[in-house]
């Protein structure tokens, strides 16, 4: 499967509305406390997106700050009508978005190439066995990243 530039996407109730114009540089399930308290789930899947290529088109979002597992300070850009989270950042910008990939219109191509902050992960979870696995915050996204390039899902 290709897909093809821009991604749309937008928040649940479509009052915040956004577009892609750069592929995601990789895409990850984060399975740390701040990512399960934001989506109420045991983990949530993180595409990472270059902070210049996503243009909001509808709607303006809302702010929240707080500090990560990490220790650094991020935020968090949501819907101000139906609380959906759309992405974070980091303070001072790293020129990067870890967008909610489940906020694409279009969720088909999705799919992890590994799993961070394992140590807080569910106990009932499993993971395929070349999935990249790191306890914590990976020092080192290159094995990440070169992953996700092999899936093929965009053009080069």
């Amino acid at each position: 499967m290709t897909v093809s530039l821009p991604l749309n996407g937008g928040c649940q109730c479509s009052a915040l509305r956004y577009e892609l114009s750069a592929a995601p540089l990789t895409l990850y399930a984060c399975h740390c406390r701040n990512c399960q308290k934001q989506t109420g789930s045991a983990f949530v899947l993180s595409a990472i997106v270059p902070e210049a290529a996503l243009t909001f088109i509808a709607g303006e979002p809302g702010k929240a700050e707080w500090a990560s597992d990490a220790g650094n300070q991020r935020y968090g850009l949501f819907c101000k009508d139906c609380g959906s989270r759309i992405a974070n950042g980091q303070t001072p910008s790293s020129g990067i978005f870890s967008l909610r990939a489940g906020t694409f219109d279009d969720t088909s191509w999705v799919r992890p190439v590994g799993h961070t902050w394992l140590k807080s992960a569910q106990s009932w979870m499993k993971f395929e066995k070349d999935d990249i696995l790191c306890d914590t915050q990976p020092t080192d996204y290159g094995p990440f990243l070169e992953r996700f390039r092999a899936f093929g899902i965009f053009a080069q």
